[in-house]
């Protein structure tokens, strides 16, 4: 009965995506780089789920591509208020708002991880793009090899913790939403998003 009055809405790839996306974040916020092998691979985590998820956006399942969910602000802002005066359509898939988050999630998220491998570069030396950054910090400066390595890495330091920090509060505003839907179209979202299913 159960199986007959729901449909499968999140297939398992979107459904590992977001789980793992969760674990990893968490995972590499909460470390701040202690120990850093933990919180470098945290990292390569995110930026390999986000890949996969944009990849998936594009070729997977009608729910999973952002063809499907991907409005405008305007959109999204009109279903924003609709829900909280509980006037708003219930969506099977992504509501407005709920795909808007999801790009902005996915900006942030990516931000934040190629700061992070860039500030790893700039620190260590190493990492995907420690050719390219000790290319490019050095590039035309007339300044000491201190300065100049002092320079880059506050830069991508604070670029890396503002991302990171502008995708906890994004976080945050997704948990509230997500509540906040879940209450108003009376279904547990966090549930669907681990079984695959909805209502009918």
């Amino acid at each position: 009965m159960a199986e007959a009055s729901t449909i499968k809405v999140w297939d398992p790839l979107v459904r590992v995506a977001h789980w793992g996306l969760v674990a990893a974040f968490a995972t590499a916020y909460l470390t701040e780089g202690e120990p850093e092998w933990l919180h470098v691979w945290a990292g390569y985590g995110v930026a390999g789920i986000v890949v996969v998820r944009v990849f998936w956006g594009l070729i997977g399942p009608q729910n999973a591509r952002f063809s499907k969910f991907v409005t405008g602000p305007i959109c999204a802002s009109r279903y924003f208020f609709a829900l909280i005066g509980r006037r708003a359509e219930r969506h099977v898939g992504h509501s407005p708002a709920g795909g808007l988050m999801v790009v902005a999630l996915i900006l942030a998220l990516s931000v934040t991880a190629f700061s992070g491998m860039a500030l790893y570069a700039a620190e260590e030396g190493r990492g995907p793009l420690s050719s390219v950054i000790s290319m490019q910090t050095r590039a035309g400066q007339n300044i000491s090899d201190d300065e100049d390595e002092e320079h880059g890495d506050s830069l991508w330091k604070e670029v890396h913790e503002t991302a990171a920090n502008v995708t906890l509060a994004l976080v945050i505003l997704h948990i509230g939403g997500v509540l906040l839907a879940s209450i108003a179209h009376r279904e547990n979202l966090a549930r669907a998003m681990i079984t695959g299913r909805k209502r009918v």
